[in-house]
């Protein structure tokens, strides 16, 4: 990991810590997670807004009275508003994303729910769905939440990562194995 990312890491760490731990005595976890979730999907949408949390040009008073103005359109909540204020006012707003991130895992965690990011080559049923979160359910031993995405380079099959474990059942990694074999064979 290089220095600028594990920075990043770090520093939106601190600020998810905070946060969370204001939210759980405010006993306001579930609203939380909603405001994260919009503003994630807001993030993502918006490349003005990526933009604007990662610009150097811009002043601590600029990016302060855009992200207070965003947040009060979206209705987020105070501990969040409040966050980003300080954050803004600290120049950390480029740790956003993963402050984000790192806020749903910590909420997740609370929960006692496992996250498993999931890649297919072709869109999952709902029936699909709920039978790989059983077996990984069965499997981890937690409640699993997915979040699950297509990814048409697979080919066909999956790819599930719960934590630090990874499965690859995709056909781009089985023929990537084939050609390595046939490769150390002639």
């Amino acid at each position: 990991m290089s220095s600028s990312a594990s920075l990043t890491t770090g520093v939106a760490g601190r600020y998810a810590t905070a946060l969370f731990e204001i939210a759980r005595e405010n006993r306001s976890l579930p609203k939380l997670e909603a405001d994260l979730q919009s503003l994630q999907s807001v993030v993502a949408e918006s490349p003005e807004l990526r933009e604007m949390i990662s610009s150097p040009i811009l002043s601590r008073a600029e990016q302060s009275s855009a992200i207070t103005a965003i947040a009060g359109k979206m209705d987020l909540g105070p501990e969040i508003t409040k966050g980003l204020g300080l954050m803004a006012e600290n120049r950390r707003l480029f740790v956003l994303p993963g402050l984000i991130e790192q806020l749903l895992n910590l909420i997740a965690d609370d929960r006692g729910e496992v996250t498993a990011e999931v890649s297919s080559a072709t869109p999952l049923t709902d029936s699909q769905v709920a039978a790989l979160a059983s077996a990984l359910k069965s499997s981890v031993g937690s409640d699993i939440k997915l979040n699950v995405n297509v990814d048409e380079s697979l080919i066909g099959g999956l790819v599930v990562k719960v934590g630090s474990r990874m499965v690859d059942t995709s056909i781009r990694s089985k023929l990537a194995n084939l050609q390595n074999s046939m490769k150390e064979v002639g």
